[in-house]
């Protein structure tokens, strides 16, 4: 154990044990998830035997899909023994124990994220009785291909088309251009031999927009693409490079009828078409997505800043006075200031994502039963939370990569990596921008209901409570934060919507002005859910620290306060201009940040030691709980191919002529 490491632990003041239990949802929880680590990280077979950075395309989606079938096969061996819920896949194929295993992505992943979930929730009974049990047992390999080329997170401008005719009570898809084609979705390349296809339904010469449908790929036996089937691999990304994503075309390609999945919308034999109570009952599918998106922004976020912390303990490097020692680079407030608000959003979005999956559970249930009233705040927290967390994710990595110097620039310090699979996240399942401007469509009506007496959802109640609140006076403490970010989120929504209605009064048509409005919109969504995030955090730690030791709760009290004030110090033009701050109320924020950074200063390593993240997940010689930071990395050195013998043969080719040559 490095001594640096050992006195930081011994200085923590808080059980960290107790926090992993907290995080895992008790102690129980906590010995599961080690048991379900020990049987992934301890098979021999999924262990890399050659890094997969030295690794060419094709190797690594051949060894990936090499792991991700072992992976398959002993989540059927969990589910044989009742341990095989959609909660264990999502950790196993996710943010924790399955980037451990691949590294790169999975090419099968999509199969139980999207593929199981979409029958289960846009299938009959009777679709789901056929196609789940083939899914669920492994006798077939989904994936769910909705991006085309030409569009993205515009679904309804899908081109790929499926025309029903009535004589073979068939479906006819088509891919009209180019553009048409399916394009990214993972494991269509190589791996799958089924997808969920989303086209264009026309059934008696009507469009009547896009519908699920069930797709053969390949041949069940050889795997050959099936005829009128163009497949293939999209090629390399910035990361996810095993996840072999791909594209997919058709040419007449035909389907039963019993293949379009019917639970909202059907096609009668004669092609006649049943619309659905509400277009909103398939929604379904992305914001399951989205939820897990969030829960994962925080896991990786965790894994970089358990990596930095332990690192900037270890590290000694300059002098924070001449002539003293060399001190742990932890010491400095600047590399304080870098790694302990990522430690803060981390918890932040364990609790966002763990009230939004509450949430989502509860409106699904609720849509069972046919109510619908729930849905679009839903739909409209999960846009707004997927869009700000995995942008903050995909910043706070890139700082706590900077935090670890030169080093966090290495390959194998995991985090370059980790960065390539998150920032991929800010645009698959809704890009980003857009997903604000759905959450801003739904401020909008929220805040015309305010103003006309009508009825509000919980997360948008505010909106009503300050609508004759003027300015609120400053206060050192969340609440008073929360309040002041709530007044922001509700003059930039105030201000967006009257710039987009002066718009429309001079004649502009409203599709045009809200465009023309786009800037402000966005910026309104953004504000609304920090605002959001801050008042979870707050008030899912105050319940928490109810059942915690007063050590622990202090310190959970004191990340809160931290994310609520760097939250402030982020926006403080904002607060500034709609909460009615001054100045001096700035600078007593800042002195604030400057003391939670000293106080969480001597348990930063015990909040990660908390996180319990296994080494082999971690997978970074800078963040392994020894802090044996220099001998890992020389360590890692030494599998690179080209230190196999010490002459390389391009020294004779090349090298020697250049310089023998009298140049």
């Amino acid at each position: 154990m490095n001594e640096d490491l050992r006195r930081e632990r011994e200085r923590c003041t808080f059980n960290p044990q107790e926090l992993t239990h907290l995080l895992d949802g008790g102690k129980e929880k906590t010995e599961e998830r080690k048991q379900r680590e020990k049987f992934f990280l301890e098979d021999p077979e999924l262990k890399y035997t050659t890094p997969p950075e030295y690794l060419s395309h094709k190797e690594k989606y051949e060894e990936g899909l090499k792991k991700a079938c072992i992976i398959f096969k002993k989540v059927q061996e969990l589910q044989a023994e009742g341990k095989g819920g959609m909660e264990n896949f999502r950790e196993i194929l996710g943010g924790q124990l399955g980037s451990a295993v691949l590294k790169d992505g999975n090419p099968l992943t999509l199969h139980y994220v999207m593929f199981i979930p979409t029958l289960m929730g846009q299938g009959t009974i009777e679709q789901q009785a056929h196609w789940i049990s083939r899914a669920w047992n492994l006798e077939i390999i989904g994936t769910y291909a909705q991006t085309e080329l030409g569009h993205g997170t515009f679904i309804r401008g899908l081109e790929t088309t499926a025309t029903y005719d009535p004589k073979t009570e068939e479906f006819v898809l088509n891919s009209p251009t180019l553009t048409s084609y399916k394009w990214w979705p993972g494991g269509l390349g190589h791996s799958a031999n089924y997808a969920i296809v989303v086209a264009q339904l026309y059934t008696n010469g009507k469009c009547h927009g896009i519908h699920p449908f069930v797709v053969q790929l390949r041949d069940e036996e050889t795997h050959q693409p099936l005829p009128g089937i163009i497949i293939g691999e999209i090629g390399c990304k910035l990361g996810m490079n095993a996840t072999n994503n791909g594209y997919l075309g058709f040419k007449n390609v035909r389907v039963p009828r019993e293949q379009m999945l019917m639970k909202n919308n059907k096609v009668m034999p004669d092609g006649s078409y049943i619309k659905a109570p509400s277009s909103k009952l398939t929604y379904g599918t992305m914001i399951f997505v989205r939820v897990a998106i969030v829960q994962d922004a925080g896991r990786y976020l965790r894994k970089a800043a358990t990596i930095a912390t332990r690192y900037s303990a270890v590290r000694h490097q300059s002098q924070i006075k001449e002539g003293a020692p060399e001190p742990q680079i932890i010491d400095f407030v600047t590399q304080q200031f870098k790694i302990f608000p990522q430690l803060a959003s981390a918890f932040a979005f364990h609790f966002a994502g763990s009230w939004l999956w509450d949430m989502y559970n509860n409106v699904t249930s609720e849509l069972e039963t046919g109510k619908l009233d729930r849905l679009p705040e839903l739909h409209a927290i999960a846009c707004c939370l997927k869009a700000v967390s995995s942008a903050d994710a995909a910043k706070g990595i890139e700082i706590l990569r900077l935090a670890c110097g030169g080093h966090g620039y290495m390959a194998c310090s995991n985090l370059p990596i980790t960065y390539g699979l998150v920032t991929a996240m800010e645009t698959y399942e809704g890009e980003n921008t857009v997903l604000y401007l759905q959450t801003a469509r739904f401020l909008v009506k929220s805040w015309q209901s305010a103003h006309n007496g009508g009825q509000l959802q919980p997360t948008v109640q505010y909106l009503r409570d300050l609508m004759k609140n003027g300015n609120i006076r400053f206060e050192k403490n969340v609440p008073w934060a929360i309040q002041a970010l709530k007044k922001v989120a509700y003059g930039k929504i105030d201000l967006a919507i009257r710039h987009l209605n002066e718009r429309t009064k001079k004649g502009m048509e409203y599709d045009y002005a809200w465009n023309e409005t786009s800037l402000e919109l966005t910026v309104a969504s953004e504000a609304h859910c920090r605002a959001f995030i801050v008042e979870t955090f707050y008030n899912l730690v105050v319940e928490a620290v109810k059942n915690t030791s007063p050590q622990l709760g202090k310190v959970l009290l004191d990340l809160c306060d931290l994310y609520a004030v760097n939250t402030l110090l982020r926006n403080y033009g904002d607060l500034l201009r709609f909460a009615g701050m001054s100045s001096n109320d700035l600078e007593v924020i800042q002195t604030w940040l400057e003391e939670l950074l000293k106080t969480i200063r001597p348990n930063a390593v015990g909040i990660v030691d908390g996180f319990d993240i296994h080494d082999d997940i971690l997978s970074s010689p800078l963040g392994a709980f020894d802090g044996n930071v220099y001998e890992r990395l020389f360590e890692e050195a030494q599998k690179s191919p080209l230190n196999k013998v010490p002459v390389n043969e391009s020294f004779a080719k090349y090298l020697k002529p250049l310089l023998k040559s009298n140049l």
